[in-house]
């Protein structure tokens, strides 16, 4: 390969030193006893099985965010990954908590959640594509329930479950628009009892949630036990429990609930486990695996997908009210790609020098600081260079956040990676921050009704003037007080590119309402789902899938794979 051609992320993945996972282990403390070898360099962790060293604190929890994204994302895994690679070549015995990247995107756009460049975990393609089969079991799970409902329904239907009033769809691990609304059970009375369904994508289902808030086995089954899938005929609602399955559906999830274990280029110990998307469920990886982490390491840096204004406030408001995992500092991703976009300019021009197109697009980035700094933390401010950035607008955005009073630092963890040296100053400022006093509280009460919950983050986190709930959302919101669910708290499902429910409206809009369309309890996670604006469920394929640059050499070696 010449030196002059930059190597795609699978190349560099590819021509990496990547050591046996049994060496990572012992790295990160874990007795072999715990290891459950998944091939020469994955392995589940048997978190049972675990001897862990007496009267150790928990590790301290990085939470990575960012600034609204461009389609291509701003690099929050890639900094998630050489921020952990430079804090431990800092010295410091860290470990990483990323979730697992789904096949609909992967096969679509945005690609993969493996990092990138020299700041990546391996191996990259299996991590990228079956894995371990986590998400297979999720999907099996998911499906397995809704054989087993609609069975029920045509074998007597016991529970007087109304076909019409179905909450809970069948799942796909794909992007596929053609499978939003079907019809099923059609072809006579041997085939099941008709009535229309749909399908989400795997990483929209509640049992992924279920999965990533479940602190254990039995909470796992209890909480598969509280899913409502519908309601009876009355209008009560019925759960898992109710059809007495979830014993079958824990079965099915006992081998994808232990943690996975991986290494960064560096040689990081890293668990990728869950993946829940972040526009339209919580955007985290397994609350097992962040507290493994936690016991194993003394510095735990994870992410929550898209930015602060989703999954960082779903990780404050859901995730670190279910067990101790606050963090303990936040970074901001920020590029000077998505200044331009959120100033303005189109994404075929972005990388073009515009410091007039930042100075408008920064407000975003201020709204999102501001916004961290709500949950009583001071976040650091990491600036993802890429190739085209000029010298001149990252000083600019460097002066900028010193006249906010903002700490930040420029990484180059993609070119110069973690391992080197492109990450140290963002872990030194990092490391300064984990020392630093902070006043960690959630956004909101759960004793506030639903529809203040959601106002609280419309107005607070978005900066909306308020929201306006449609005829069924009104319906459901009595309906949620009626069936006692109001005080749970609210994942809000919005588009990731605006702080509006309009993907079009970019920066820092003011003068906007939010609507909320319907509202799904999710009783078995533990939250209510506000649906808002046109996001989908079920994702749709671009004209020109990243599919289509995808095959394999005659080795069976993935190329196109980014």
């Amino acid at each position: 390969m010449s030196e002059d051609k930059v190597m795609s992320d699978l190349e560099i993945a590819h021509n990496a030193a990547i050591l046996p996972i049994e060496e990572i282990a012992q790295r990160a403390g874990i007795n072999v006893d715990a290891l459950e070898l998944y091939g020469p360099y994955k392995a589940k962790i048997d978190v049972g099985k675990l001897v862990l060293l007496a009267g150790k604190a928990p590790g301290k929890v990085v939470l990575v965010s960012a600034m609204s994204p461009t389609p291509a994302g701003e690099g929050k895994s890639t900094t998630t990954v050489g921020l952990a690679d430079s804090l431990a070549r800092a010295g410091h015995k860290v470990m990483i908590a990323l979730r697992e990247p789904s096949l609909g995107p992967i096969l679509g756009m945005k690609g993969g959640a493996t990092g990138g460049g020299y700041s990546q975990v391996l191996p990259m393609d299996d991590i990228n594509l079956h894995f371990t089969g986590d998400f297979h079991a999720i999907t099996s799970a998911n499906n397995a329930l809704m054989a087993l409902v609609d069975n029920h329904i045509f074998q007597g239907n016991q529970l007087g479950i109304d076909p019409r009033r179905m909450t809970f769809k069948r799942v796909l691990d794909m992007n596929d628009r053609a499978l939003r609304e079907v019809v099923i059970g059609l072809g006579g009375p041997a085939q099941g009892v008709p009535r229309q369904d749909g399908f989400d994508i795997t990483v929209a289902s509640e049992i992924m949630a279920v999965f990533c808030l479940a602190t254990d086995l039995d909470d796992l089954r209890s909480r598969l036990g509280r899913i409502t899938f519908g309601y009876t005929y009355d209008r009560a609602p019925v759960t898992v429990a109710d059809l007495g399955v979830q014993g079958a559906l824990t079965m099915l999830l006992k081998d994808a609930i232990k943690p996975n274990l991986v290494q960064t280029i560096a040689g990081t110990p890293a668990l990728v486990h869950g993946g829940p998307f972040a526009n339209i469920a919580h955007g985290c990886n397994s609350l097992i695996a962040t507290r493994t982490a936690m016991q194993l390491a003394d510095i735990v840096v994870t992410e929550a997908g898209f930015g602060a204004d989703l999954g960082a406030e779903k990780y404050m408001d859901i995730k670190a009210r279910i067990a101790d995992v606050a963090p303990s500092a936040v970074v901001v991703v920020a590029t000077i790609r998505a200044l331009k976009m959120q100033g303005g300019v189109p994404k075929e021009r972005l990388s073009e020098p515009n410091v007039d197109a930042m100075a408008t697009g920064v407000e975003n980035l201020r709204r999102h600081v501001r916004n961290v700094a709500k949950f009583g933390i001071t976040p650091v401010v990491s600036i993802n260079k890429f190739a085209t950035d000029t010298p001149e607008e990252l000083e600019w955005l460097l002066a900028w956040c010193a006249a906010e009073g903002v700490e930040a630092a420029v990484a180059d963890v993609w070119g110069r990676g973690g391992g080197g040296d492109g990450g140290d100053e963002l872990a030194a400022k990092v490391a300064t921050a984990l020392g630093a006093e902070s006043d960690f509280h959630h956004l909101y009460s759960l004793d506030l009704p639903v529809e203040d919950k959601i106002r609280t983050i419309v107005q607070e986190i978005y900066g909306a003037d308020g929201v306006e709930f449609s005829v069924p959302a009104l319906k459901r919101l009595a309906e949620i007080e009626k069936n006692g669910w109001s005080g749970l708290p609210v994942c809000m499902a919005k588009t990731q590119y605006s702080f509006t429910d309009d993907a079009s409206r970019l920066g820092a809009p003011k003068g906007f309402r939010v609507h909320v369309r319907d509202l799904i309890p999710k009783t078995g996670a533990g939250f209510i789902v506000a649906l808002t604006g046109a996001v989908m469920t079920m994702p749709g394929l671009p004209k020109e899938p990243a599919a289509m640059r995808m095959d394999v050499d005659a080795d069976g070696n993935p190329t196109g794979l980014f």
